[in-house]
């Protein structure tokens, strides 16, 4: 079975590469399941399933990956959620304080997580982000970039095979 991994990363079925990715089939079984924890858990907590998904295509365009892009497109229309949609494109604005302050924050953790300071936290709380949201974010951030440099090094071995 082709995890979404492969999927979005074109490995083609019965090649060398989908060969040596079955010997990590735990690892890309284990991206799957983070994916839905983060993507569409249970309990989303302040961070509706909607704005995950445009969150996550938001962090996938400033990277350029078209494949995860459309991916996290597809999610958001079917969320229904028009509220939220203008935060899958990068500099995009809700209009609501909470979900602004979220995107902006996705942004640095996407674009300079480095930059990341205490004071960017407190800056999520002023805007009514609470402790539990904050983590919720932060999964959401760090798998989306995991998932996004995965899927690029995976596109990368792929061409070169």
């Amino acid at each position: 079975m082709t995890t979404l991994i492969e999927k979005l990363a074109g490995i083609p079925t019965g090649s060398k590469l989908g060969a040596a990715l079955k010997t990590r089939a735990e690892v890309l079984r284990l991206s799957e399941a983070a994916h839905d924890a983060v993507l569409v858990p249970r309990d989303p907590g302040g961070l509706s399933h909607a704005l995950r998904a445009a969150l996550a295509a938001r962090m996938c365009r400033h990277l350029g990956s078209a494949a995860l892009v459309a991916h996290y497109d597809g999610y958001l229309a079917h969320s229904g959620d028009a509220d939220v949609a203008a935060l899958a494109q990068p500099g995009g604005v809700s209009g609501d304080p909470r979900q602004d302050a979220m995107a902006r924050h996705a942004d640095l953790l996407t674009l300079s997580p480095r930059n990341a300071t205490r004071g960017d936290i407190e800056a999520l709380r002023s805007a009514g982000v609470g402790e539990p949201d904050i983590v919720r974010l932060s999964e959401l951030a760090a798998f989306v970039n995991y998932q996004l440099r995965v899927v690029a090094g995976l596109v990368l071995l792929r061409d070169a095979s």
